[in-house]
């Protein structure tokens, strides 16, 4: 069944190329097709186009498929082109003329439209919730280890001293940003496109507000062609949000997984968090985590694609935008699959105690040496210049009573004050 269906059939090859795999990927916006349809059905009703007895039916006719989705039997056949022919469908055949009724005033290109916009609005809000989870846990854990040296790396090379309370709570505040452009971008999914219908609106005496109140958007697409325009629009944003929440953890699992290695040996995990080889019976790898960096990266792509494939479209629609679809809502099943891994995983860290005394750490605490020296009455330049003769000279030691100094001054990390900074 084709919601377009005039009575003619389409060559094989041409229905297989253009439907593609959209009875796999419409399952996702199921629910979401539905919920639209229950508000197109109520506003409807309040202008005069369906009876009152014709909703009762359609609601319960609707609400039967919700409930079909729900328990995970909601299936499309190969016979239908999308989820949208297979709900009509499903209408009809329980409810006969009154179930033919509920495309009117709509089109198939408003009814995609307004399905992505509540699937992108709730999965960004869900995107959300498993970000300040994450955020909570590494403050959490900052917290126990605010004081456990960490050596700094510039250019990786072995720079100042650090803490690992500094590294977890630092890309604790850099997920921060990422909620910011998170509800940035939630503002522009926010907006009711039913309505709009082909792109031109609709002749008949309909009235968006309902639906907007109905399926609780804060506010509506006034302008039916701004509304069809903004397909391609809203993917291109929340593809570059996604991707830059996906830039700090990729940044974070690349940290885990050099710092895992025997080189540096700064942490570890348990056995079973990690992975092995198939012919050298040492190796613990830290597969997780280097996923957790190929499928950020693959993300952070995904901004590209969508500017491409709709870059210097005409008004209107084209079948481009349907290529959209797919690798938007892949993304979001990847980005909250990798957020709730990363939040199960880095609970179970195994921090490890740094041994000073190795010969590549013999440097670490020069920036404290001159500072102490400026401490002493020496100007900066002239500490600067003496420690700098000792290292090259091979004669600088540091003070070993002062040494620690820098990792105390830095153990108060303001975590209360990161904590609060979340947005809501």
């Amino acid at each position: 069944m084709k919601l377009w269906d005039k009575g003619f059939s389409i060559d094989k090859k041409i229905e297989n190329f253009t439907v593609g795999n959209d009875r796999e990927i419409d399952i996702h916006i199921a629910k979401y097709d539905i919920q639209a349809s229950l508000a197109h059905a109520i506003m409807l009703e309040s202008i005069g186009i369906l009876n009152s007895d014709e909703l009762d039916k359609l609601k319960s006719g609707l609400n039967k498929l919700l409930e079909k989705i729900d328990r995970g039997e909601f299936v499309i056949e190969n016979q239908f082109e999308d989820v949208h022919s297979k709900i009509e469908f499903e209408l009809t055949k329980q409810l006969g003329e009154v179930g033919k009724k509920i495309h009117t005033a709509r089109s198939r290109n408003d009814q995609v439209l307004v399905a992505l916009q509540l699937y992108y609005k709730e999965n960004l809000q869900e995107v959300k919730t498993k970000v300040k989870s994450l955020f909570d846990v590494l403050l959490d854990i900052a917290d126990t280890h605010k004081d456990k040296l960490l050596p700094g790396y510039t250019h990786l090379q072995v720079a100042m001293p650090s803490s690992f309370g500094l590294w977890f709570s630092a890309y604790a505040e850099l997920l921060i940003d990422d909620v910011y452009m998170l509800n940035a971008v939630s503002k522009i999914a926010n907006q009711n496109p039913l309505g709009s219908a082909a792109g031109y609106g609709s002749s008949f005496p309909i009235d968006r507000d309902v639906t907007t109140k109905e399926l609780n958007f804060s506010t509506l697409k006034y302008n039916v062609v701004a509304a069809q325009l903004s397909r391609g629009k809203s993917e291109r944003a929340i593809a570059s949000v996604l991707g830059g929440l996906c830039n700090t953890l990729g940044r974070f699992a690349m940290d885990i997984c050099l710092y895992m290695s025997q080189n540096f040996d700064f942490i570890t995990f348990p056995d079973e968090l990690t992975t092995g080889s198939s012919i050298m019976p040492h190796k613990k790898n830290p597969d997780v985590f280097e996923l957790i960096r190929g499928k950020c990266n693959k993300i952070q792509a995904l901004h590209t694609e969508m500017l491409l494939i709709t870059n210097n479209l005409p008004s209107g629609y084209h079948r481009d935008f349907q290529l959209l679809k797919e690798n938007m809502i892949n993304a979001f099943e990847d980005v909250k699959d990798i957020l709730d891994i990363f939040n199960f995983s880095i609970q179970q860290i195994i921090v490890k105690d740094i041994d000073l005394n190795d010969e590549k750490y013999k440097y670490l605490f020069t920036v404290d040496s001159i500072n102490n020296l400026v401490v002493d009455g020496l100007s900066f330049r002239e500490a600067y210049q003496k420690v700098g003769s000792q290292v090259q000279a091979g004669t600088y030691k540091p003070d070993s009573n002062k040494q620690h100094s820098h990792i105390g001054s830095i153990g108060n990390l303001g975590l209360d004050e990161i904590r609060n900074k979340f947005p809501k």
